[in-house]
């Protein structure tokens, strides 16, 4: 009776083998070395990709202020190229190159604003439409990768004059692009970040 007993407890119980609890271990072992390795990877990547998005900020915010500006430009001076441009643009200040107007009832004066494109930053200067009482430059842009090729416009140069290149000679341009480039720390290359605005007065007479 013992014995019978014995082999009914035993038929009705469910066990693992050894080979059973070896690959279950190894699964779980494999599954944990996978998960470590993806967190990991994640930490590691995440100054990277930090970084990268604070340049994308950065970027974009400079690219704004100028863009800002330049769609209140009425022209582009001559002597345009992709490292510098000037531009006749409304300002509310009290004097070219001075301090802001804290009248909010007076008028915007006309002044040249000069954005100039060497090494990895770009400066502004606002001066009189004749070039005189320049302001101190200041950095519109920081980390530029190609000093050279900042801004576009449009009519163009190119075969395609609708497409944004260098400034035609022949044709004021009425609208200018800006391109900026700034390092990728997530890999080799630049990014790339592009705007532009058409000119105040290129609107008025479309």
């Amino acid at each position: 009776m013992i014995r019978a007993l014995g082999r009914r407890l035993g038929d009705g119980e469910a066990g693992m083998t050894l080979i059973e609890l070896l690959v279950a271990a190894t699964m779980s072992v494999i599954l944990v070395g996978a998960a470590s390795a993806m967190l990991i990877s994640a930490v590691r990547d995440q100054p990277a990709l930090s970084k990268k998005a604070q340049n994308v900020t950065t970027a974009r915010w400079q690219l704004e202020r100028i863009v800002r500006e330049l769609r209140n430009g009425v022209q582009v001076e001559p002597g345009a190229s992709g490292s510098e441009v000037s531009i006749v643009a409304s300002t509310r200040r009290i004097a070219c190159g001075g301090a802001a107007s804290s009248d909010p009832a007076a008028n915007a004066i006309k002044c040249r604003l000069t954005f100039r494109c060497v090494g990895s930053s770009c400066t502004r200067t606002e001066a009189a439409l004749d070039g005189s009482s320049p302001s101190a430059p200041t950095v519109a842009l920081s980390g530029v990768g190609d000093p050279a090729n900042v801004f576009c416009f449009v009519p163009s140069a190119e075969i395609d004059a609708t497409a944004c290149g260098p400034v035609d000679a022949e044709t004021p341009p009425t609208y200018v692009g800006v391109n900026l480039e700034v390092p990728n720390p997530s890999g080799p290359g630049l990014l790339t970040i592009s705007d532009g605005a058409t000119l105040r007065t290129a609107a008025f007479a479309g």
